[in-house]
């Protein structure tokens, strides 16, 4: 089991939930992972980095799987203007591959938006650190351990 995996399901233990980590195999969309796990593609979570302009840290958009994150309005609720960060910026702030960015577990603290559209369902599935594990929590759950604000950045 990979560093990132188990820093995910310690996190999960460590917030009272229970261990829900599957595996999807070699889904690389939001469509293939809700395929696999047998969900709405809305339910699935995706991680969007963008790199502070002014900060230099990385900031998390969580957003439902057929959800694009509007530029304009992401940056104007970060305060300041965004940029891509690239792979190693990523990997040396929050502890994640491209893909398997999870909302939890980080290994510095990240400052996170979540999409209000994932509260329409009663269970969302998000990266446990790996492009290829998931784990579910009720929205609420999710948007509480990831410490994220509740947010209207969507296209």
């Amino acid at each position: 089991m990979s560093k990132s995996l188990k820093r995910v399901r310690a996190a999960l233990l460590a917030s009272g939930l229970p261990d829900t980590i599957r595996e999807t195999g070699q889904a690389t969309t939001a469509q293939m992972a809700a395929s696999k796990i047998g969900c709405e593609v809305d339910q699935i979570v995706k991680s969007i980095i963008f790199l502070g302009a002014h900060s230099g840290k990385c900031l998390l958009f969580l957003t439902a799987g057929g959800n694009q994150v509007d530029a304009g309005k992401a940056s104007a609720l970060a305060g300041e203007p965004l940029g891509k960060a690239d792979a190693l910026l990523i990997r040396t702030q929050t502890g994640f591959a491209i893909g398997g960015v999870s909302p939890i577990g980080h290994l510095t603290p990240t400052r996170a938006f979540f999409d209000s559209k994932l509260m329409d369902f009663a269970q969302i599935w998000a990266a446990a650190g790996t492009p290829r594990h998931v784990f579910s929590a009720a929205p609420a759950e999710m948007l509480n351990i990831s410490n994220s604000q509740a947010s209207d950045f969507k296209s």
